[in-house]
């Protein structure tokens, strides 16, 4: 399979734009699928630099129902007619950011909800041969703190956001399998345990942020960031990740976890 990233926090050169954002191109020998939309129609420029047609993509999936995943949506519509779209049942609540001056609205766009084309999921949902998604993930251990800022509405009330919106996506062909994750907002240890259930051993791959860092530029401490790529390690499975994961934690899990990490800005490109 081979995976395009449409966008990301930064950019592998000046031909790629970059914003902070999620966007994934997957290609199998069966199905193109696109995990996320980022925050913005970005996407679609780095999709016509990397020779990804938007109008002939099979699946959208949608790992949760904030902005910087979900904000291209709008576009997606626009540009492809034939793709089913996957997203959580609860994907379209109401999401916020606790910021210095308030609290900041930053879930999808609620005027698209009622769209015909969204297949809503929760837990285990097969999209085909080779392709499921997963939610209900069980929060063993614990979450970034990074995800302390963030919160939904709740009988009218911003309380802390639980992450039952989010999903991961698995894809399987020719024996290999790949975990992509998202933002992890539910831990990504979590989020290999519940994997480890459902398969009965850990992914060949794994492509997503770690949530261990936040748009103000603060992150998780250095102590439990080495003690995460210490349980990375020892997976055996390889990481991409970026967006938020943060530059200084991804350096940090970098001197743990040697070759099983790597980074992986806007314009990268390769096959699984």
């Amino acid at each position: 399979m081979q995976i395009k990233v449409l966008s990301e926090n930064t950019s592998i050169s000046q031909t790629f734009h970059h914003e902070h954002g999620l966007s994934i191109y997957i290609e199998t020998q069966e199905k193109k699928v696109l995990f996320d939309t980022g925050a913005s129609e970005l996407y679609l420029k780095n999709a016509q630099a990397l020779g990804v047609d938007i109008s002939d993509i099979d699946y959208l999936v949608l790992s949760h129902g904030h902005y910087d995943h979900g904000g291209g949506l709008k576009a997606f519509l626009r540009e492809n007619e034939k793709a089913e779209i996957f997203l959580h049942r609860l994907a379209f609540e109401k999401y916020y950011a606790a910021k210095k001056d308030g609290v900041e609205y930053i879930g999808l766009d609620q005027e698209l909800k009622d769209n015909k084309r969204f297949v809503f999921t929760s837990d285990r949902f097969f999209l085909s041969k080779g392709l499921q998604v997963f939610s209900n993930v069980v929060q063993h251990f614990a979450l970034p703190m990074s995800n302390k800022s963030l919160l939904m509405e709740k009988d009218g009330e911003k309380v802390a956001d639980t992450f039952s919106h989010e999903q991961s996506l698995i894809v399987e062909e020719n024996g290999k399998t790949l975990l992509l994750t998202g933002c992890s907002h539910n831990g990504i240890r979590n989020i290999l345990h519940h994997f480890q259930e459902l398969k009965g051993k850990m992914p060949d791959v794994s492509i997503g942020g770690f949530h261990l860092s936040t748009t103000r530029g603060s992150h998780d401490s250095l102590e439990s960031i080495d003690e995460l790529g210490r349980y990375l390690l020892e997976t055996g499975v390889t990481f991409y990740t970026g967006h938020c994961t943060g530059q200084i934690p991804f350096a940090r899990l970098k001197e743990v976890m040697g070759e099983k990490i790597h980074y992986l800005p806007a314009g990268s490109v390769f096959t699984i």
